[in-house]
């Protein structure tokens, strides 16, 4: 298992669009989270360890967030054929299995992955209200082995920060986890900033 860092997409990009089902099968798009205060992205899957490590601690902050007006939003961009725990079928099964509150999305082609330059899973992004990126990277220290109980402590401060109206802190740590399993001949040819 590869150990696979965050692009750490610039800070100030303004939120790829994209228009995605869930596992309802609604289509969902960026612009259905409004103005909400907050937009948490986040790249996560059924299988990954790394996923699997944190996705209680994800999911109650997740809710933590949204009783608070922020909107959170899942994605999951790898390939089922290769990966078919990961197939929308199952993305429907893990999010009433983990108890997720939030749309969990099926990037089938891959494009908001891309367009997010998401390279692991998790990944996380927090968006401001006009949808410019202030936070990319970990959701807390937390890995699997390392004895540090999930916490969200790093998303969780920048969430605040944008929902208080304060700066988010330029100290940025990478998220680590699993590759996106990218589909034959769709692996993005570099991840350099645009």
């Amino acid at each position: 298992m590869a150990l696979t860092p965050s692009t750490m997409l610039p800070l100030g990009t303004e939120a790829p669009d994209f228009a995605l089902p869930d596992t309802e099968g609604k289509t969902i798009r960026l612009a259905d989270f409004g103005d909400a205060p907050a937009l948490v992205v986040a790249f996560i899957c059924n299988h990954c360890p790394y996923v699997k490590h944190v996705r209680h601690a994800f999911r109650d902050l997740a809710e933590e967030l949204q009783s608070r007006g922020a909107a959170v939003v899942g994605i999951s961009s790898n390939d089922v054929t290769t990966h078919p725990d990961d197939s929308p079928e199952n993305m429907a099964r893990e999010k009433a299995e983990v108890g997720y509150t939030f749309p969990y999305l099926y990037d089938e082609d891959q494009s908001a992955a891309k367009a997010y330059k998401a390279a692991c899973t998790p990944d996380f992004y927090v968006f401001d209200r006009s949808r410019t990126l202030v936070y990319r990277g970990q959701l807390d220290g937390s890995r699997p082995g390392n004895d540090i109980p999930p916490s969200g402590d790093d998303l969780r401060a920048a969430v605040d920060a944008v929902l208080s109206g304060r700066d988010v802190s330029g100290e940025q740590k990478p998220s680590l986890g699993c590759n996106i399993k990218w589909k034959a001949g769709n692996e993005p040819d570099s991840f350099a900033s645009a």
